[in-house]
């Protein structure tokens, strides 16, 4: 068993409180970007944009809509998962021209690929492909949480707010976007009781399943 990970994974808890007067270095920023960027999506299609909210004045706008969690506003660094809307055609080519791009393969040789995307996204109607899009965002933001644990970075995932205020705040709407899930990274206040839980887990023998 690989020790480093269980122990960081042992080590993160959802941080309640924040020090505000503590800020996640420029480098272990990249590499939580970068990570993120690096994460499993469905096809490869990353249905999502994740906003880095840096403005104060918009960050403590949002705390109001979050049920005045001071993580919003305290932690070092906010990010936002939003959804693409009218998930379809437009991201399918873009997905494809990057394809080509990346790896030199002319795009009409991607066809096949692109069918079977738009095989598997264009049948479902608005709700079910926000849907889908959220649960490929949610991957990215556990890849978000558990590389911050390898830093040793705090990191609280958050569904506990008003997402239709979220993206007025933010301006997605016009964007083509909307509001999934929300993650505040950053450092545990040394008075933050939570840190000293011990973790409940299921056991082995109540979690797996042998077939």
């Amino acid at each position: 068993m690989n020790t480093q990970i269980v122990d960081s994974l042992n080590w993160r808890y959802a941080t309640k409180q924040y020090d505000a007067s503590k800020q996640i270095s420029a480098e272990d920023l990249e590499t939580l970007k970068e990570a993120t960027k690096l994460s499993v999506s469905s096809y490869g299609l990353q249905p999502y944009k994740v906003i880095l909210v840096e403005n104060p004045e918009l960050r403590a706008k949002l705390r109001t809509v979050a049920w005045n969690q001071t993580a919003v506003t305290d932690a070092s660094h906010f990010f936002v998962f939003a959804v693409e809307k009218n998930l379809g055609a437009k991201q399918v080519q873009a997905y494809m021209e990057n394809i080509s791009n990346t790896r030199g393969i002319p795009v009409e040789n991607l066809a096949g690929f692109s069918g079977m995307i738009h095989s598997a996204i264009d049948g479902l109607d608005e709700n079910a492909k926000e849907n889908w899009a959220k649960r490929q965002a949610y991957i990215a933001l556990g890849t978000l949480i558990n590389t911050a644990a390898l830093l040793k970075v705090d990191a609280t995932p958050m569904e506990g707010f008003d997402a239709q205020k979220f993206n007025e705040i933010l301006g997605l709407e016009e964007l083509g976007l909307a509001t999934a899930v929300a993650a505040a990274v950053g450092y545990r206040h040394e008075e933050d009781a939570a840190q000293h839980y011990k973790k409940v887990r299921k056991s082995n023998k109540d979690l797996f399943i042998n077939l």
